[in-house]
């Protein structure tokens, strides 16, 4: 019981911290705005569509877990049409990208955790099933599903000793997580973690939906826009995708002292702000939504827009994953990984396997500092054998990692929580 009045003052917080950062933060304003008149928007929906409708609601924290969730909303969409998916988010990063995705017949987002909020909801929805997908874990929800016998589904999760659920308070955390009907989980230490707590039964090892999902980015067709492909000009291309500041000055110095070398910059975030801060370090760039025939002769390009980053990895000679210098580690290196490019980051990588093995497998390379990034780029560039191994390390990882997808359908099949009729 005091953990729970806790947990409800830490909600009224968070709303109240929202609030308060709202001022002067355009994305705490969009989660409050995002959110007003929230059921009436549910409830619209829901009465367009027949009672009768299954429906299965799908929940991600933010965009890449979405791209983590996307091969299973596309397979269920593929070949269980009949289905009702609704899609929510917890964090505007998601939402406002994804809002208008057409995989889905409906996009919200999440009312923040309480009482009467998760019975609302799961009233107005009636989902048939549910999937949650990695980690977030809102205690009204998952209890008020599981009250009501509505199975729930954790995909693609990972757990590390140093979570609550594995502590001596843990008890509130471990409630929560025995609400997940099955968690289908990536690696083996999460299974063991899982398993030291009692959780045996229910826990899949499937791996993770994200190979999939750049595996698929791969063998699409999408074409990459020309005028990046004139750009770069049959040089060495140096991508850098989902960078932070911290990271860009790793790369300045090397950029200024190999002005023949191109640069590609795709930074995390694309508000004016960050823009500006890449153009002053980087002085030789022209923006993506002014690059033409004309000006493309700059050293630097970069991509102010969202969704081209996975597929300009394939035109890349290395590529260079931003979050590194950052306490929470490093973005997404599997959709550079399946190209076959060389990667480099920062130090901070080891919440995330698959940086971890490629950094054994020589796939993958962390550097500390600028000196390091010099070396070891002018290696790759110098030593083809280097080079080669390096390129081969990534794609056959990413290819032998693939599969998660099926492994869950089929469970879900299994369990006649999808059928074809």
């Amino acid at each position: 019981l005091l953990k729970l009045l806790f947990y409800n003052l830490f909600l009224k917080l968070y709303k109240l911290g929202v609030c308060i950062v709202a001022i002067f933060s355009n994305k705490a304003k969009l989660w409050i705005s995002g959110r007003a008149n929230i059921f009436k928007q549910i409830e619209s929906w829901k009465s367009s569509i027949s009672k009768s409708e299954k429906v299965i609601w799908i929940h991600c924290a933010s965009l890449g877990e979405f791209e983590q969730g996307r091969p299973i909303i596309e397979n269920i969409k593929n070949n269980f049409p009949h289905y009702k998916i609704v899609l929510t988010f917890f964090s505007p990063s998601g939402y406002e990208i994804r809002k208008n995705y057409s995989g889905v017949d409906a996009v919200f987002y999440l009312p923040l955790d309480s009482k009467n909020n998760a019975n609302r909801f799961i009233e107005i929805i009636k989902p048939t099933f549910v999937i949650w997908v990695k980690y977030e874990y809102w205690y009204y929800y998952l209890t008020t599903l599981k009250n009501n016998n509505i199975p729930i589904f954790l995909i693609s999760a990972v757990f590390r000793n140093t979570q609550p659920f594995f502590k001596f308070y843990g008890s509130f955390w471990k409630k929560m997580l025995y609400s997940f009907d099955t968690i289908f989980i990536q690696n083996e230490a999460s299974q063991e973690l899982l398993h030291s707590i009692g959780f045996k039964e229910n826990v899949i090892l499937a791996g993770d939906t994200r190979f999939d999902r750049v595996l698929e980015i791969a063998t699409n067709t999408n074409t990459i826009p020309k005028e990046i492909v004139d750009f770069c000009e049959n040089k060495t291309v140096i991508l850098a995708g989902s960078t932070w500041l911290e990271d860009e000055e790793e790369l300045i110095h090397y950029a200024k002292v190999n002005p023949q070398i191109k640069f590609i910059i795709a930074p995390h975030e694309i508000d004016n702000e960050r823009i500006l801060e890449i153009q002053k370090l980087f002085k030789n760039s022209v923006l993506f939504s002014e690059l033409n025939k004309t000006n493309n002769h700059h050293q630097t390009l970069i991509i102010n827009n969202i969704g081209l980053l996975a597929q300009l990895y394939k035109i890349s000679t290395i590529a260079y994953i931003g979050g590194g210098f950052n306490s929470s580690g490093i973005h997404n290196i599997l959709e550079a990984a399946v190209y076959g490019k060389p990667i480099i980051f920062g130090p901070i990588y080891q919440k995330f396997a698959e940086a971890v093995d490629l950094v054994d497998l020589k796939g993958a390379f962390s550097i500390n500092n600028a000196l390091q990034l010099e070396e070891l780029i002018n290696k790759l560039i110098s030593d083809n054998d280097f080079y080669e191994n390096a390129s081969k390390v990534n794609q056959q990882y990413v290819i032998s990692q693939k599969g998660a997808t099926d492994i869950i359908i089929s469970t879900l099949y299994e369990k006649r929580l999808l059928t074809k009729e």
